[in-house]
C-alpha cells in the first residue's frame, strides 16, 4: 500500500465557525534540482533581452491536473482519491527545447519541452478520471506537458529575444525518472502566485 505523506495546513480563519476555507489547488511533478538551476541560468541569461513575466524557477514544476477552487473541509476526500493513484512504475522525463505558443510571432507563452514516456499522460488521464467522480471538471483538450517560462501580454519588441532563442536552438536541461507527485497549493502573493506542497504521493510497482 502507498505510503501518503500529509502537510497540515495553517490557514488563518475568520470568526466564524461555519465558515469553509476555498483553495486552489493542482498536482504536478517536481523537477530534480539540477535542471531547475539549468533553466534559471537560461531565465536570467534571456531576462535583459524580453519584458516579459518570467517564471521564478523555483516555481516550475510539471502539471498533472489543474483541481482549482476545492473547498478545506474535504481535503480528505481528495488525498483518498489521489492515494490511489501511486501504483505505478517511475516515469522517464526529459526536459529539453525552446518554443512559443501559439507561434513565435504572436507569443502568448514561452516554453520549455517536456520529452516523456506514455506513463506522463497515463498519470494525468488517471489524475483526471479519478477527480471526475469527485466532480472536478475533466479536461477538454488532450494533455500536452511543458514548462511555462514565461508569459507573454505584448508580443511587440521581442526580436533580439526570438533571435537568441532561435540561436539556442533545442537545448537539453536533462533528464530524470519521477518517482512520485504531490499536491500543491496555489496562493496569490506580491510577487506571482507562491506554491506549497500539501501532500505526496509516492509510486510504488
Amino acid at each position: 500500500m502507498n505510503k501518503l505523506k500529509l502537510v497540515r495546513l495553517s490557514i488563518a480563519r475568520r470568526p466564524s465557525s461555519s465558515e469553509n476555507q476555498i483553495l486552489r489547488l493542482f498536482t504536478a511533478i517536481d523537477l530534480p534540482q539540477e535542471i531547475t538551476t539549468r533553466l534559471d541560468r537560461l531565465i536570467s541569461d534571456l531576462r535583459p533581452l524580453a519584458r516579459v513575466n518570467w517564471s521564478p524557477a523555483a516555481n516550475l514544476h510539471l502539471t498533472t491536473k489543474f483541481i482549482g477552487q476545492w473547498p478545506e473541509e474535504r481535503m480528505p476526500e481528495l488525498t483518498q482519491a489521489l492515494s490511489g493513484l501511486g501504483s505505478r512504475a517511475p516515469i522517464s522525463i526529459r526536459v529539453a527545447g525552446l518554443g512559443f505558443f501559439p507561434n513565435a510571432k504572436s507569443p502568448h507563452i514561452f516554453w520549455a519541452g517536456i520529452d516523456a514516456s506514455q506513463q506522463l499522460s497515463s498519470l494525468a488521464k488517471e489524475t483526471d478520471q479519478a477527480l471526475e467522480k469527485l466532480d472536478v471538471k475533466p479536461e477538454i483538450r488532450a494533455y500536452s506537458p511543458h514548462l511555462t517560462l514565461a508569459r507573454i501580454k505584448d508580443p511587440s519588441g521581442l526580436g533580439s529575444f526570438r533571435r537568441e532563442v532561435e540561436r539556442r536552438g533545442q537545448p537539453d536541461f536533462g533528464s530524470f525518472a519521477a518517482d512520485r507527485f504531490y499536491l500543491y497549493l496555489s496562493k496569490p502573493g506580491p510577487a506571482g502566485s507562491v506554491y506549497t506542497k500539501l501532500s505526496e504521493f509516492p509510486f510504488s510497482t
